[in-house]
C-alpha cells in the first residue's frame, strides 16, 4: 500500500470470507487489502453476488471474517467481543440501509437522538444534536412528525441523521437509495454529499449503480469477492473536485 501521511479511518488486510452453502463453500470475499482515508467518500459497486455488502458487513462489525484483520479509527475489531464491538460501532460507525429501520413509534427527533442516550459517555446533549443534524439535511420542519408522517426520501435522511448522532468517524451506507425513485435518491446523495462537506465524516457507500458510484471520490469494484479497479472518481478527501 501506498504510504501517507493521512489519518487512516478502515484498514482492512488480507480479508475473506466463506459461506458454506449445502456442500459447496462460497468465497464472497477474497483476500481483499483495503485503506481509507479520513474524509474520503468510496463508493464500492459491482453485480449481484459480488461480495458488497459481505464486505461491508465486515468493515462495520456486523459480522466476523473467517481471516484477515480490520482496524476502525486505529482499533482493531477482528476478535473483539460482542459487548465491545457494539461500544465501537456507536462510537465510530454510523450505518444506513435501504430500509430506513426507524421506530415508528418515535418522532424523527428522537429516533435521532436515541443513539446518544445509549453511548456509554455521551458527547452531546440528545436533544440539541438531533435538531442540528436534521437540519443539517433539511428536516428542520419535520422534528415532531413520526415516521408513517415522513416521505421515503425524508425518513432516510432521519436515518443519515441517526447515523452521524455520536459523530462517527465513518459512515457505512447499503444501498441507501435502493428503495426510492429517482428525484428521492438524488436528494438522499446531496445529503450525503453534505454530510461529508460539512462534517468531515468518512463515507463508504455501496451501491448496485456504476453511475451513482461514479459520483464518489474513489470508486471500488468488486467481482467474485475481489477489488478489480479503483479509479478516481470528482470527490476526494481533500475537497470537491480534486480526486485522488
Amino acid at each position: 500500500m501506498t504510504e501517507t501521511n493521512e489519518r487512516v479511518v478502515l484498514r482492512a488486510t488480507n480479508l475473506t470470507k466463506d459461506l458454506p452453502l449445502g456442500e459447496v463453500v462460497v468465497h464472497a470475499v477474497r483476500g481483499i487489502d483495503l485503506e481509507i482515508y479520513e474524509n474520503e467518500m468510496v463508493g464500492i459497486v459491482g453485480p449481484s453476488g459480488s461480495g458488497k455488502s459481505t464486505l461491508l458487513g465486515l468493515i462495520g462489525g456486523l459480522d466476523s471474517p473467517t481471516t484477515g484483520r480490520i482496524e476502525i479509527d486505529g482499533v482493531d475489531i477482528t476478535n473483539m467481543s460482542e459487548g465491545r464491538l457494539t461500544e465501537v460501532r456507536n462510537q465510530k460507525i454510523g450505518f444506513v440501509f435501504q430500509f430506513f429501520n426507524l421506530i415508528p413509534t418515535l418522532t424523527a427527533l428522537e429516533n435521532v437522538a436515541l443513539p446518544i442516550l445509549f453511548a456509554d459517555k455521551p458527547k452531546f446533549n440528545p436533544d440539541q444534536r438531533a435538531r442540528e443534524l436534521l437540519e443539517l439535511l433539511g428536516l428542520g420542519d419535520r422534528l415532531k412528525h413520526r415516521p408513517m408522517e415522513l416521505s421515503g426520501g425524508q425518513q432516510q435522511r432521519v436515518a443519515i441523521a441517526r447515523a452521524l448522532a455520536n459523530n462517527p468517524p465513518l459512515l457505512l451506507a447499503d444501498e441507501p437509495t435502493g428503495n426510492l425513485d429517482s428525484k428521492a435518491s438524488e436528494v438522499v446523495i446531496e445529503a450525503l454529499r453534505d454530510v461529508w462537506r460539512e462534517t468531515g465524516t468518512t463515507v463508504i457507500l455501496v451501491t448496485h449503480d456504476p453511475e451513482l458510484a461514479s459520483e464518489m471520490g474513489r470508486v471500488l469494484e468488486l467481482v467474485d469477492g475481489q477489488i478489480v479497479t479503483s479509479p478516481p472518481g470528482p470527490l476526494s478527501n481533500h475537497g470537491e473536485g480534486e480526486a485522488r
